[in-house]
């Protein structure tokens, strides 16, 4: 019974990344490349293998609370009200509760990930205001990643930005969104990582 347990978990995972992209077809790239890019940052730190793992698991499930926000704001061509950014915030509320409820007790660090992947290095970020060293490593490995592809990915409300342009935003944004170690060490990933951006740009 155990492993067969063990099986269905591990089948809930792609079948979660499955739903998400019914919901938004931009989402399954977003999270490959996110995942990619994750991966590449916890190595660089030297996580031990189970962090890495759960980095990888969060990368591809980080966004899989947006299943819970309605399709006017998710779907929302352009710039979201008050009460529809809050609603799109609890994404992360969401998608921490979908993954306790299918991975249970042996990837609550995954959970835990997914939900304060939007926490800010200065206190400023979502859903409860973490700082600093308070916000888990991965977290803020997961935080700049996501932020990169964001922006130099095409959306029905933005133009894509150039890999120059997104990473003189992260730049300004060291010490207050994002920690400094994690930004000097994503530029270095990055650079190693030409397919991950165009080159010249």
């Amino acid at each position: 019974m155990g492993s067969r347990f063990a099986a269905d978990q591990k089948n809930a995972y792609p079948s979660l990344i499955a739903a998400l992209c019914e919901r938004d077809a931009y989402t399954r790239g977003h999270c490959d490349r996110v995942c990619l890019l994750a991966v590449e940052m916890g190595r660089a730190f030297d996580l031990a293998d189970p962090a890495l793992d759960s980095l990888r698991i969060a990368s591809q499930l980080h966004d899989v609370g947006k299943i819970g926000v309605r399709d006017n704001v998710l779907l929302k061509p352009g710039k979201l009200q008050p009460g529809e950014w809050e609603e799109m915030k609890a994404h992360s509320i969401h998608g921490e509760r979908i993954i306790k409820e299918t991975f249970l007790l042996n990837k609550l660090d995954v959970a835990s990930i997914v939900r304060h992947h939007h926490e800010a290095f200065d206190g400023s970020g979502y859903p409860d205001g973490l700082a600093g060293t308070m916000i888990p490593l991965s977290c803020r490995i997961l935080l700049v990643v996501d932020a990169y592809d964001a922006m130099t990915s095409g959306r029905p409300y933005h133009h894509p930005r150039s890999h120059i342009e997104a990473m003189t935003i992260l730049e300004s944004e060291v010490g207050t969104k994002l920690d400094p170690e994690c930004f000097e060490m994503f530029s270095g990933v990055i650079a190693r990582n030409p397919d991950s951006h165009v080159s010249g740009l």
